[in-house]
């Protein structure tokens, strides 16, 4: 069995995209997220030496959670304009070095992501999410793990793995309670609003006690502090509906995908019609002469 990266490939171009000054073709052409990008996964081939990468995106969706609540995602800011355009482009030089992309309109990318790792934690394989979203951490288990990337304010600590203990400790729950933790305090990054007041230390106490949501609910009438008895109560509908947007779908089908090849031929024009010298130096350098493994 071998090792799989799972990439946020979104998660990864919005921090390739602002981690690197601006920087353009000669024509004006953005490429700064095209530059970050390809370091990254370099980066990550060096360190993890993995069997294989695949990079997930959405398309645009998430139909189910946008049933249950229309406001999900809606207060999200627009994508800069210079990565829109760069998007294409990045996509490309993923398959090019390898890596097999995979979205689906009218399904999020997280769902995807949830749902090939669970298909490749049952074949035996180890998986590593590579992803900041806090939403994977209900994903850990003993073959399922997250890569986080450096924090921004504090590169230095590089990337760093975080496995079940790892994932109780960040958050004061285990693995298996993380979408009902976000329930109960909410997630302001996909517009899910908690119980107003109750935070992470809180709400870990309640489900320490009392197991998952359902529990808390039973003993809604015990919970401490007491001002929050009768608003838990009142609110228990929305929470429960919390509790569907928060819990990512392992059930989508999904196939057991073979490791990509890079396409180096292509990969070598596409820098090179980028205008990304130096990545064209370090491509030749990592790809000629190894036929079409990476």
């Amino acid at each position: 069995m071998s090792k799989w990266l799972l990439l946020d490939g979104f998660n990864l171009a919005y921090r390739s995209y602002f981690a690197i000054p601006e920087l353009t073709r000669a024509d004006g052409f953005p490429t700064n997220a095209l530059h970050g990008w390809v370091k990254t996964i370099w980066r990550l081939q060096d360190q993890e030496k993995p069997g294989a990468m695949l990079a997930f995106f959405d398309l645009g969706g998430a139909q189910d959670r946008l049933a249950l609540h229309p406001e999900y995602k809606a207060h999200r800011a627009e994508m800069p304009g210079p990565l829109v355009q760069q998007l294409p482009i990045l996509k490309e030089l993923a398959r090019t070095m390898g890596l097999v992309g995979i979205e689906l309109e009218g399904v999020e990318s997280d769902d995807l992501l949830a749902s090939q790792a669970r298909v490749l934690a049952n074949a035996g394989h180890e998986v590593l999410i590579v992803s900041a979203d806090k939403d994977f951490a209900q994903c850990v288990d003993d073959r399922v793990k997250i890569l986080l990337p450096p924090p921004t304010a504090h590169p230095q600590l590089g990337w760093r793995l975080l496995d079940a203990a790892g994932v109780e400790e960040k958050f004061g729950v285990p693995p298996a309670r993380i979408a009902d933790l976000l329930a109960l305090v909410g997630d302001v990054s996909d517009n899910i609003p908690g119980i107003a007041g109750v935070g992470p230390k809180t709400a870990s106490k309640w489900l320490a006690a009392y197991h998952d949501l359902e529990g808390v609910l039973a003993h809604a009438g015990e919970l401490q502090p007491e001002r929050f008895r009768e608003t838990v109560l009142a609110e228990a509908g929305k929470l429960r509906r919390n509790l569907k947007l928060t819990t990512l779908r392992t059930n989508c089908p999904m196939l057991m995908l073979a490791p990509g090849r890079p396409e180096t031929a292509k990969l070598f024009a596409l820098l090179d019609a980028m205008e990304m010298r130096t990545a064209l130096a370090e491509a030749r350098r990592r790809y000629s002469g190894q036929g079409e493994l990476f």
